[in-house]
Formats: C-alpha cells, sequence, structure tokens
C-alpha cells in the first residue's frame, strides 16, 4: 500500500475511535520512560551524558522492534497503519479544546479555566475569558503541530521508523525537555533532539496555516514574531497560525509560579470561543490538504 492510502487509513482510523481507551502504547511508554529516568537521573543529578543515554535506551529498541514487524510479510501494513494511527492525537485535541470553548460561550469560566489546564502547563485558576481563549487557541495550533503534522510528515518520509522516532522523542521532549534545577542537564538532549525532528515540520505547518488563513498577515507574523519567540520551532508555527486567523495571541503567563513576558503573536481581536474553534478548523483544513498533497503526489509518482 502506498504511504498515502495509509496515512488516510490511519487518519481515518483516528477520527472513527479517537484514542485508544484502555491501553494506550504511549502511556505504557511514559512509565519506561520514568523508570529509565530515576535509574539516570537520581535526584536531578544526572548529566547531559546520562540524558543521551537514557534517550538512546528509552527509543532505539522500540524504533527498531516497530521497524522489524512493519516489514512482516502480510501484515506489514498493519503495522503501518497502526504506529501512525496511534502517533496521531487529532481526534483527542478536538475533544480537549472543544469544551473550553463551549464553557466560554456558557459564561462558566470555571469549568473553562479547568478544561484549559488540560492542555497547558501554565497557571490557569486567574485567567480571565480571554486569557482562557488565548492558551486554548494557542494549544491547538501548537498541538497540531506537535501531534499531527508532524507525525504526518515522518511517516510520508520516513514510514514506521521515522513516526515511531519521533513520537517517542516527542514524549521524551514532553517529560524531560524542561529548563529546571531538575532537568536542565539531563534533558538537554531529549529537547535539543525534538527540535531537530520539529525544524521542517513545524515550518511546513506555518506555511500550511498561512495558505488557508489570511496568507499576507500569516507570513508577516512568521517572519517577524515567529523569532522574538522561546522555541524555535512553537514560535512559526504559532506566530503563523495567530496571524491566518486575525487573533492576538502570546502575552504574559504564569508557569510554575513564574511570570512570563511572552512576545504578542498575531494581530487583530482578542481571543475568544470563536477563535479557538478557528483554529481547530484550521488544524483539520491542514490534514485534509497534506492527504490530498500525499494522494496526488502518488499518483503523480506511480
Amino acid at each position: 500500500m502506498s504511504v498515502a492510502l495509509l496515512s488516510v487509513a490511519a487518519v481515518a482510523l483516528d477520527a472513527l475511535l479517537g484514542e485508544p481507551k484502555r491501553w494506550h502504547p504511549l502511556v505504557a511508554f511514559g512509565r519506561f520512560a520514568d523508570r529509565i529516568e530515576q535509574r539516570f537521573n537520581s535526584e536531578g543529578r544526572g548529566w547531559r551524558s546520562h540524558g543521551v543515554s537514557a534517550w538512546l535506551i528509552a527509543v532505539v529498541p522500540l524504533t527498531l522492534l516497530a521497524t522489524a514487524l512493519s516489514w512482516a510479510p502480510y501484515v506489514g501494513w498493519i503495522v503501518d497503519i497502526l504506529a501512525l494511527y496511534c502517533a496521531l492525537g487529532m481526534r483527542s485535541l478536538g475533544e480537549h479544546v472543544e469544551p473550553v470553548a463551549k464553557a466560554l460561550r456558557s459564561d462558566d469560566i470555571d469549568e473553562a479555566r479547568k478544561r484549559v489546564g488540560y492542555l497547558v502547563s501554565r497557571q490557569t485558576s486567574e485567567l480571565d475569558k480571554t486569557e482562557v481563549a488565548r492558551a486554548a487557541t494557542e494549544s491547538v495550533l501548537e498541538n497540531g503541530s506537535d501531534a499531527v503534522f508532524a507525525a504526518l510528515f515522518w511517516f510520508a518520509v520516513a514510514g514506521v521508523p521515522g513516526v515511531v522516532l519521533y513520537r517517542l522523542s516527542n514524549t521524551l521532549d514532553a517529560m524531560w525537555g524542561y529548563r529546571n534545577e531538575r532537568f536542565e542537564r539531563f534533558g538537554w538532549a531529549a529537547a535539543r533532539i525534538d527540535d531537530v525532528l520539529n525544524y521542517i515540520p513545524a515550518r511546513l505547518v506555518a506555511l500550511t496555516y498561512a495558505l488557508l488563513g489570511k496568507t499576507r498577515l500569516a507570513l508577516r507574523c512568521w517572519r517577524i514574531q515567529g523569532p522574538t519567540w522561546d522555541s524555535p520551532n512553537a514560535g512559526p508555527v504559532m506566530a503563523a497560525g495567530a496571524g491566518a486567523l486575525g487573533v492576538e495571541l502570546g502575552g504574559a503567563a504564569i508557569y510554575h509560579g513564574d511570570l512570563h513576558h511572552r512576545p504578542q503573536l498575531g494581530e487583530g481581536l482578542p481571543a475568544d470561543a470563536d477563535s479557538i474553534d478557528r483554529g481547530w478548523q484550521l488544524v483539520k483544513r491542514g490534514v485534509w490538504l497534506w492527504l490530498l498533497i500525499l494522494c496526488v503526489g502518488a499518483e503523480f509518482y506511480a
């Protein structure tokens, strides 16, 4: 089966079933990664070399196992679909952001704060309606890139090895890639590897958002505002997405008790429930565009 058909099948499976409810491979991997971190970074004393060793132990054997299974006669294509399906989080993303918009429309600020707290790592207990909407819109744009588009990209480029390597690396970055006393040294490798793996996909996502929204504004925000963001990949994605939507994102936010003065992203109206919905629609239309390009490319190649 072609990469295009396998990708369409995996996206359809995600839309139909969502994330596995009882046993998700990434949940099991997270527990495995916790044990490795406890072994190599006890009490936060691990160095960069320990972080590299831990990353290799966590990622390489599972990537090789998935690769071997994908090469199995007759059933390899099933492994391909399941690997991409498990790496995608498209329906799950929608299931998390839509209740935030619904709560905002119902003026239930407490529910909106609780729901957006499932999406972001910032402190949400004192956010007003605009700040909740801003956090949710930022999350749908950034997580659309990390959890959906990047997985599709690496599957198209390198099949099962690519998508498994990417998803495991991205998970380790989410677990270890913090700039704090515990992970500053140990998590360095996980953070840098994820930055490298996301570099090209993030810029393709920024271009996708721009093409499907207010193109000129999105490209300008990407060029001017993207480099001001701490993350080399989240900056272009969210700046282009905010410009495409014509909404203001960024600004001050509290993370782990510390106030961070983040640059403004985008331009236009303040974020609201509609901007959350429009951001989610932007991600979905982008996925359909990518699948169309894969299918056209497969037909041209054939």
